[in-house]
């Protein structure tokens, strides 16, 4: 086996579902960030911190990720998803260290007519407010040539003492408990995926230096509609899913009505995609119940 050097790896938003993830998966070479004691709009804090520390890498997870709010509340969204990133990609050049940037399939939805996955090298077109601050994220990274960007999408796992909200499988699960039926989305078209699938394959490309765009997904696509479905049928629950659109959920935010993302670049080079996103959730709900 060769031998690999261990590297001292900084993640932002350490506390988060996929942030607490890489803690894990990396132990003794992670140094996680996160709220109280680190603010990522604290930029000179954060920063002297980190030009002290001279990490290997930086893997930004943290991020204003609420999307309905981030309507009504777009300057605090960009001071997380902007501004702080910034800041790190200008340390990040100082350190001469890779930036890692977690981004989002949510970058894309402006193409309304989309049927085929979008690749790395299609153009982005945001429309929605958090869509738009993680697309100005990316132009920001991307200014340092030692940037992975990595857009994954609809993202669930262990949540982490400082994830935002409950994710969607087990808000299903919540709902399909108390419930004979439940009404979700089917006009919305992505790839929900696996948090320790998506942490191991950011471990491959920075190990590699693969520097650029990579999109991060588990293999295949549905709506939240089929999303639930799934859950369901593999839990055994006996709930009825409804159909309802986007304009009867009338959430503040649009969304993409297809943002699936092609994979085939990352699979190039990984030699094999992630694993199909129906296996990818009997594996989280194996894991729920050990």
């Amino acid at each position: 086996m060769d031998y690999v050097k261990p590297m001292r790896i900084a993640i932002t938003g350490a506390q988060g579902m996929l942030g607490r993830q890489l803690c894990r998966q990396w132990s003794a070479e992670a140094v996680g960030l996160d709220l109280p004691r680190w603010d990522l709009t604290d930029a000179a804090a954060v920063e002297g911190y980190l030009l002290d520390l001279r990490p290997d890498a930086v893997v930004n997870t943290a991020a204003f990720t609420a999307v309905d709010l981030a309507e009504s509340q777009v300057e605090a969204c960009r001071r997380v998803n902007v501004d702080a990133v910034a800041m790190l990609t200008g340390v990040c050049r100082r350190l001469d260290c890779p930036l890692v940037q977690i981004s989002t399939d949510y970058v894309f939805g402006a193409d309304a007519a989309r049927s085929t996955p979008y690749r790395e090298s299609d153009l982005p077109g945001a429309v929605n407010a958090y869509g738009r601050s993680k697309l100005d994220a990316e132009r920001h990274a991307a200014a340092w040539r030692k940037h992975l960007i990595v857009r994954t999408c609809g993202l669930y796992g262990r949540p982490g003492p400082r994830t935002a909200t409950v994710h969607f499988v087990d808000r299903m699960l919540q709902l399909g408990t108390g419930r004979r039926s439940v009404a979700v989305v089917d006009d919305q078209r992505s790839t929900p995926s696996y948090v320790p699938h998506v942490a191991a394959a950011i471990d491959r490309l920075l190990r590699t230096e693969s520097y650029g765009i990579w999109h991060v997904v588990n293999r295949g696509d549905t709506t939240w509609h089929g999303f639930a479905c799934e859950i369901f049928r593999q839990e055994g629950m006996d709930v009825a899913v409804r159909r309802i659109s986007s304009r009867q959920y009338a959430a503040p935010a649009a969304r993409p009505a297809y943002s699936v993302l092609d994979t085939s670049k990352y699979a190039a080079v990984a030699g094999a995609p992630l694993p199909a996103w129906q296996a990818a959730l009997g594996e989280y709900l194996t894991s729920r119940r050990a």
